[in-house]
């Protein structure tokens, strides 16, 4: 049970100024820009900030030399909150649909929340829109077969990512390998990813209870909603990932039409793979490396390895204003003991902590320096970075980043601080809870 994958080394992006010298890579609507078309696009991008500095290009520069791939433009980011938020957005766009319809969830649940997803999938697919979806078979192990049966009859292409049962998957079988992905493409025009799977756990969503006090009973997460060139990305890895698992041949559409123009943000998809480079992981270190100002993270499963625990520890050492907002109970108990293992180094350090007091925190999502952010499905324990499939989109906006960061500061609404003092003075039972969980981290 202990994984098919490490957590890679960041260090030789750390602090590596010559990753400065080169030249960031765009693509546009029409392709790739020249360098002096690249040029014009960071001086336009950094005219329009609060404060004139050099935060972004720093931003663009590291995000560049980390991955060789070029940066997308002409995106528009809209950020989506819980439940009910993402799966009105996500509906609306599966009844407007007229070509294609490709949805990847870790989990879909068969209750009243998986019926109306299966219901608008199935009028889709009867209408002439072809219909795509791709489950993980351990996120699904509860789900009745009869619930992907209907849809199989409706002619929507179902595939079952890495069954359970050895004797129907592919070979090499591991059950520890899963994909975490939560993906829709709709017509290759518009995409979603984030944290939010198809489940009533998210049905309450609907309003917050802040205001009577009591504290929110529903699942908090974010999901994005993405138009514009960087959706061609969403596809071509929905795509990829079907052919890889041997998925019949997908109905011809157009998977890919002709992206316009769609907004300022430059947006940047990134996928992990357990065998692979962790480029997620180390995309994240690196911008809190480089960070000047804040490091605002929200994570559901919070469990990371040394180094980038010292990554945050000298980032608050050295002025940012770091600030976690992590769970104060969860579906897996452990890993609230394991987090708050970490929280006596951290907190001596200067970062500030928060626990959500709600049900259950699960948004997987980064603000820092009011411009680089990020929304995705890749949490920070050992399964997440080492064993699982995920995706993460990188968004570079000075726009999105005021929402990120104000999403935050409404969220510390509803959560505690962790005040250093009365941490110290915690007790043994407590202390034996968090050295247990830290010991097994790696399995968290």
């Amino acid at each position: 049970m202990g994984g098919c994958g490490t957590i890679p080394d960041a260090r030789d992006y750390i602090g590596a100024r010559i990753y400065y010298l080169r030249h960031p890579r765009f693509v546009g609507p029409r392709g790739p820009l020249s360098a002096e078309q690249g040029r014009r696009i960071v001086a336009g991008l950094e005219r329009r900030q609060k404060t004139p500095t050099d935060i972004l290009q720093r931003h663009i520069a590291f995000e560049q030399a980390i991955s060789g791939e070029p940066m997308v433009l002409g995106n528009k980011v809209q950020l989506l909150e819980n439940g009910a938020q993402t799966y009105r957005a996500m509906l609306d766009a599966i009844h407007n649909a007229h070509d294609s319809i490709n949805l990847q969830m870790y989990i879909i649940s068969d209750g009243p929340v998986g019926q109306l997803f299966a219901d608008a999938l199935i009028e889709s697919q009867r209408r002439g829109v072809q219909v795509n979806l791709m489950y993980d078979g351990f996120g699904c192990l509860t789900t009745p077969r009869s619930y992907f049966d209907r849809l199989r009859s409706a002619g929507v292409a179902v595939l079952e990512y890495r069954p359970v049962n050895p004797f129907q998957a592919r070979l090499p079988w591991t059950l520890t390998h899963r994909n975490h992905r939560k993906m829709l493409v709709v017509d290759g025009r518009i995409a979603f990813t984030g944290g939010i799977n198809i489940s009533e756990v998210y049905a309450s969503g609907l309003h917050s209870s802040a205001a009577s006090g009591e504290p929110p009973q529903y699942w908090r997460d974010t999901d994005i909603q993405v138009e514009g060139p960087v959706v061609a990305q969403f596809q071509n890895l929905f795509i990829n990932e079907w052919l890889h698992q041997g998925g019949a041949p997908l109905s011809p559409r157009n998977y890919y039409p002709k992206l316009q123009w769609r907004g300022r943000d430059i947006v940047r998809v990134i996928a992990s793979v357990p065998e692979r480079f962790n480029l997620i992981y180390v995309t994240l270190v690196s911008a809190i490396v480089n960070a000047e100002t804040n490091v605002y993270i929200t994570d559901a499963y919070f469990a990371p390895n040394r180094q980038f625990l010292h990554v945050l520890e000298h980032a608050a050492r050295r002025g940012v204003d770091v600030r976690l907002l992590l769970p104060s109970q969860s579906d897996q108990p452990l890993i609230v003991s394991a987090q708050r293992s970490n929280y006596a180094a951290l907190l001596k350090s200067g970062v500030k902590i928060y626990e959500w007091r709600g049900r259950m925190l699960h948004a997987k999502t980064a603000a820092i320096d009011g411009v680089w952010s990020t929304v995705g499905t890749s949490n920070l324990d050992w399964w997440s970075l080492a064993r699982n499939n995920e995706i993460n989109a990188v968004i570079l906006s000075h726009q999105f980043g005021d929402r990120m960061n104000l999403m935050f500061n409404d969220d510390l609404e509803n959560s505690d601080a962790i005040d250093p003092r009365q941490w110290n003075q915690r007790g043994m039972i407590e202390r034996l809870a968090e050295t247990f969980a830290w010991l097994l981290e790696r399995m968290l």
